[in-house]
């Protein structure tokens, strides 16, 4: 069983139903012992924008991919750029080993960074609740990059 770490942005209305459809394929998915989504995640008593907010979020996330035995990144954001925050997390779990597996729904140019880093490429949140994350097949995205 599996322990994921959802990576993505959430700050529109677009961004929300996408991120809503990745929790549904993950929580689905009988592999998926737990998922992480940072949206379901806001530290009670905290002002968002604030130092503290700012620590403990950052703290808390980076905590949870640590604990995560792979990383889901959605790295749909606006046109070819992926949202800041996304492409840390991506980083960081790269960084430190763990499997990436990149949901890319938009027909999109994809950063060069993400295309190397991931281990698996998916075009569909859908696709993520039959994905095997016990084995967690390879598969690469075969696109232009900038």
């Amino acid at each position: 069983m599996t322990n994921v770490y959802l990576a993505g942005p959430f700050f529109d209305d677009e961004q929300i139903s996408r991120i809503e459809r990745v929790e549904q394929a993950l929580a689905a998915n009988p592999r998926v012992t737990n998922f992480f989504s940072p949206r379901k995640s806001e530290i009670p008593g905290l002002t968002m924008g604030t130092p503290e907010w700012a620590t403990q979020t950052f703290q808390m996330d980076v905590s949870q991919i640590d604990q995560a035995d792979v990383v889901v990144g959605m790295v749909d954001f606006v046109d070819d750029q992926v949202d800041s925050g996304t492409a840390f997390e991506i980083g960081y779990a790269f960084h430190s080993k763990k499997p990436v597996v990149i949901l890319h729904e938009k027909d999109t140019t994809l950063n060069l960074m993400i295309a190397e880093g991931l281990h698996a490429y998916v075009q569909e949140a859908e696709a993520l609740a039959a994905y095997d994350f016990s084995t967690l097949p390879e598969s690469h995205y075969h696109g232009k990059v900038i």
